[in-house]
């Protein structure tokens, strides 16, 4: 029997803004999603309920966004309200495969809007929506549409460099820090146009070229996972979106046509690759210890005990990249990764 729970969540959320004080995200229709996927909607209000001194009124628009006029208040944050709206006739009209469709592409370029939450808050968003279509949902996704298209942000152009045949660890391992990491994001993101390695990191999109999308897709997104055990200890928060970003753009996928499949994994690997850049620790430290009888039903509970909005959002990506590989270890690296989140 379907869990509905998802809904009452999405409906307790729809007059709430994107953000609070001016650029913090808001997690809350994220976690509700994850949280009710993996059979804890019966702890989705009480959640909530201590996320609520966090949420802010939806924001009011300024003036309406005109059809064919979309391009000009596209990374506009002071538009958000304009944004919300526009989405809500836009949904209002069509299906929302349609209109997903549609604003893909425009809004892919600016994959790091949000710190890459404007993507996340989409994936939770559709993968929501592959399993029932209610109001509540596609409400959410035009919220989460309207989020990426005001705080659209695009990265430094990559370079043309071939695909390499290498494996997506070692090229997260060959991304290089930018030099000065003493603010915040936006900051940080910026000195990749002064880098003269980044095109070439940002547009050599790893793994086999014989592969299909999805599959190399998958691939960056369980080695953004495996390497926050030795690397998410100098910014844990930050760069659980390494792993998280990826995994949105890969649940979207299925709903996506295939020509839009290779843009999408070449902005996921920038994506990946920008907060690798940005956050990413000078030395690794070693991995955690493991425990070979570590489940993740063990880990799963940790982060919905702690609170913690990124820790679940992480374990729920993990938990993608346990099916995949049911590597005995993964537990037990993921439930020490994320101490620092839950403790």
């Amino acid at each position: 029997m379907a869990d509905f729970t998802i809904d009452e969540a999405y409906e307790r959320l729809r007059n709430t803004g994107p953000e609070r004080d001016g650029w913090l995200s808001n997690h809350a229709p994220m976690a509700a999603e994850a949280l009710a996927r993996h059979g804890d909607g019966a702890r989705v209000h009480r959640w909530l309920d201590r996320y609520a001194d966090r949420l802010t009124e939806r924001p009011r628009g300024i003036s309406p966004i005109p059809v064919e006029e979309w391009r000009d208040p596209l990374g506009d944050p002071t538009r958000a309200g304009d944004w919300l709206d526009y989405f809500a006739r836009e949904l209002a009209g069509e299906s929302w495969p349609a209109v997903l469709v549609r604003w893909w592409p425009r809004l892919l370029p600016g994959i790091a809007a949000g710190a890459t939450h404007g993507v996340i808050r989409v994936g939770h968003a559709v993968r929501a929506l592959r399993d029932a279509e209610t109001p509540f949902r596609i409400a959410e996704l035009g919220a989460g549409l309207a989020y990426w298209a005001a705080r659209w942000q695009p990265l430094a152009p990559p370079g043309s460099a071939p695909y390499p045949a290498v494996d997506p660890r070692t090229a997260l391992d060959r991304v290089p820090r930018v030099p000065d990491q003493r603010f915040g994001i936006r900051a940080r993101l910026a000195q990749l146009a002064g880098s003269a390695e980044w095109p070439a990191v940002a547009g050599a999109v790893p793994g086999d070229r014989g592969a299909t999308v999805p599959a190399r897709l998958a691939a960056i997104v369980d080695a953004a996972v495996v390497r926050y055990g030795s690397h998410g200890y100098a910014s844990p928060i930050m760069l659980v979106h390494a792993a998280t970003a990826p995994n949105a753009v890969l649940r979207t996928l299925p709903v996506l046509p295939a020509e839009l499949w290779p843009p999408s994994l070449a902005a996921a690997w920038a994506a990946t690759a920008a907060v690798t850049a940005a956050y990413a620790p000078a030395e690794p430290r070693p991995d955690p210890a493991v425990r070979p009888d570590q489940r993740f039903d063990e880990v799963w509970s940790r982060a919905v005990y702690s609170g913690d909005e990124h820790a679940i959002k992480f374990v729920d990506t993990a938990i993608d990249t346990y099916a995949r590989s049911g590597d005995p270890t993964l537990p037990a690296l993921v439930a020490e990764s994320i101490r620092p989140l839950t403790d």
